[in-house]
């Protein structure tokens, strides 16, 4: 049997309140005293199960999430699964805000994170832009003692301590095949939609699917990345220029979330053309564009396993726990118009 602190007690010949003292490292024990109590600590092994601990004392969890303001409909599926979470947070133990900041604005963001360095919540959720000054002051909050978590999109060599999405390289991997598959080693172009290059989820993506492109369809010529910074309207305007401009499109692969502009500008244009369209995220948009054949396939990350997860490790880091890795490993998963939940 585990010892308790019962045992502790008895070796050690004090009280239990004297151990609980000791043990929460609070003041009114002598030293000599707390030696003995430590020293029965070690000769029984005991291991305080710190998350027990916390219920006990009912503690709760101040965490807070940072989220891009962005209109697309993804960030909104995001932000409605923390508001989800902010529900559940009587049961369990949280108390969950969030901060919108611009997107694709470093500064902004390094402006929130340095006011949370002083705020000192239990933990912080952020969906990340990849620069140094981000990555800096995470690594600053980080060796301050407060769990750091990055959501959708990681930032490449910070000391964070968990990421909760997809694997973006295989993602893009995964696209690059789909959609070589699907035109059949037909020769053209291949036209790319982006949010912004200064987050990594769409860099890797992109590192992934030009990999595969090269490789394995070296009939497919990739054009020059188009960056719709995920703007329904400014993602409209770009796509529908470049098809416009280039009539040897023959496949688009959407690696952000201006899908509602994506899917507009391809009904305006893409005329009598047989595109082939890979795209990310299933939402209503997409889901009826892959029903009335705009799209061909998605590739979706679960917005609420992410929230949840990221809960869960910050939750864990706070009591000193270790993190169960399979239980965080997000899905990638792939939806054609057949298999649609």
């Amino acid at each position: 049997m585990r010892p308790t602190v019962h045992d502790i007690a008895a070796v050690a010949g004090v009280s239990l309140a004297t151990v609980d003292r000791v043990l929460n490292q609070r003041p009114g024990v002598r030293h000599v005293t707390r030696e003995k109590v430590e020293r029965a600590i070690r000769e029984l092994g005991y291991v305080r199960d710190v998350a027990a601990a916390n219920l006990a004392k009912g503690r709760t969890y101040p965490f807070v999430f940072i989220l891009p303001a962005s209109d697309n409909s993804f960030m909104h599926a995001l932000n409605a699964e923390v508001r989800a979470a902010v529900a559940r947070s009587p049961v369990d133990r949280t108390e969950i805000r969030t901060i919108e900041v611009p997107a694709f604005d470093p500064a902004a963001l390094v402006a929130v994170l340095e006011k949370l360095g002083e705020e000192r919540p239990a933990g912080i959720a952020l969906v990340a832009t990849d620069a140094p000054d981000v990555r800096d002051a995470v690594d600053r909050l980080v060796k301050e003692g407060i769990p750091v978590v990055t959501v959708v999109s990681d930032l490449t060599g910070s000391q964070r301590h968990h990421y909760a999405g997809v694997d973006n390289i295989a993602a893009g991997r995964t696209a690059a095949r789909l959609l070589g598959r699907f035109l059949g080693g037909a020769s053209g172009d291949v036209a790319v939609l982006a949010g912004s290059m200064l987050v990594r989820d769409h860099r890797e993506r992109l590192e992934g699917f030009a990999t595969v492109i090269a490789k394995e369809f070296p009939s497919l010529s990739l054009l020059p990345v188009i960056e719709g910074r995920d703007d329904p309207e400014l993602a409209h305007m770009l796509v529908a220029d470049a098809l416009s401009k280039q009539r040897g499109i023959i496949g688009v692969y959407s690696l952000g979330a201006g899908n509602r502009g994506l899917i507009r500008a391809l009904k305006e244009k893409a005329g009598d053309r047989a595109l082939t369209v890979i795209a990310h995220e299933l939402t209503t948009h997409t889901r009826a564009a892959l029903l009335d054949g705009t799209i061909d396939a998605i590739l979706n990350q679960d917005a609420g396993h992410e929230v949840r997860s990221a809960i869960r490790v910050l939750k864990a880091k706070a009591d000193g726990l270790a993190v169960i890795d399979g239980q965080e490993r997000i899905r990638l998963d792939i939806f054609l118009k057949d298999n649609l939940p």
